[in-house]
């Protein structure tokens, strides 16, 4: 996530993860201009469910669909926490990763991978055990994550670094470092071609990088877009999802023809994207508490919902089996969300020191 250090060095209260799940509501395409109005998100809350640890900030999530398994990077706390997403239950911390901003599960190799970012260091970790099997150095301030299948890699976003460490995904061994030419955001994997696609914030593009030759072999240009960070694909409909930080925008990305095809307006600080391929439903997760949602129609997007959720509620994960999606929340927070809640929401009692979950359904 960006280095924004007025707001990212900030501790926020963390005690609550929101789950939710699509409702079915019309579709109300928003105004584009700077203060867009607010309208209802098609979200249900269903439950809450505290959380272990400090009350400071979280950071990326990941799901292992298959086991229901979710992984939270408490960068505060420099732990992940590994909650039972069936069972509605902390399973277990994994400690020892400093500053932790990016976690990704992958299920395939029954692996977790952490970003370590105040040592420089991803680390893998066994799903089953939650052992830390081993540490790689990387460039200067990972973040972000994403698994090469067709490589057996992970790539590590160097944020402040601007390059991506490329890591074997079993042994940890780093198989090379790819220069973006500037400040690096997220990164994704394109299975269509077997690419990677990184955010580069401070040229305001997308680098296609060959992950075989490991070059950059093209880059998207992103009119209209300050700050690219956060990335999503919609793979089967060869789309690419950008949130532009700098400015609240969120462009669409014809991948076919490597132009912008829209350009819609979202929270202040738009941060961490996730997309529901059954649903067709995208999630935008900012800073400023904002959220958005749109749906995919015929390769394109109509916001169907954007408003307040609750101080720090920047992070989202999806699951596309049950379509819940997963917002950790703040400590201390009054807002009520702006759905139609079908479970306890503000029943949880408010402890100084614990984190919680919301489930919205």
């Amino acid at each position: 996530m960006p280095p924004r250090p007025t707001l990212r060095t900030l501790p926020v209260l963390a005690a609550g993860l929101v789950v939710a799940i699509a409702a079915a509501v019309a579709a109300v395409l928003l105004s584009r201009g700077d203060s867009p109005p607010a309208t209802a998100l098609p979200l249900h809350a269903v439950t809450r469910l505290a959380l272990p640890g400090n009350n400071s900030r979280f950071d990326y999530e990941s799901l292992d669909s298959d086991r229901k398994l979710l992984f939270i990077a408490h960068l505060g706390a420099g732990q992940v926490i590994e909650v039972d997403a069936r069972a509605n239950r902390v399973v277990r911390t994994i400690d020892g990763l400093p500053g932790v901003h990016g976690v990704l599960a992958v299920p395939d190799r029954h692996r977790v991978y952490a970003t370590a970012t105040d040592a420089d260091q991803v680390a893998i970790i066994d799903e089953a055990t939650g052992k830390v099997l081993h540490r790689s150095p990387t460039g200067a301030y990972p973040d972000g994550l994403a698994y090469d299948p067709q490589h057996g890699t992970v790539w590590t976003t160097n944020e402040s670094g601007g390059s991506e460490t490329v890591i074997d995904a079993d042994s940890g061994t780093v198989r090379g470092t790819v220069a973006v030419g500037g400040e690096a955001g997220n990164v994704a994997y394109d299975p269509a071609t077997h690419r990677m696609l990184v955010a580069v914030q401070t040229r305001n593009d997308l680098a296609v990088i060959d992950p075989a030759t490991l070059h950059v072999t093209r880059r998207i240009p992103l009119p209209g877009c300050d700050h690219d960070h956060g990335l999503t694909l919609a793979t089967a409909d060869r789309l690419a999802f950008v949130a532009c930080d700098g400015n609240a925008r969120l462009l669409t990305v014809d991948l076919t023809t490597f132009r912008v095809t829209g350009t819609d307006r979202v929270g202040n600080e738009p941060d961490v994207l996730a997309y529901d391929p059954a649903a067709r439903r995208l999630y935008v997760a900012s800073e400023s508490g904002w959220v958005t949602t749109a749906d995919n129609h015929g390769r394109h997007l109509t916001v169907t919902g954007r408003d307040h959720l609750a101080d720090g509620a920047h992070v989202v994960a999806v699951d596309s089996s049950t379509h819940r999606s997963y917002f950790p929340i703040p400590h201390g927070s009054t807002d009520t969300p702006p759905c139609s809640c079908t479970g306890p929401v503000h029943d949880l009692p408010a402890r100084p020191g614990r984190m919680g979950v919301t489930v919205i359904a």
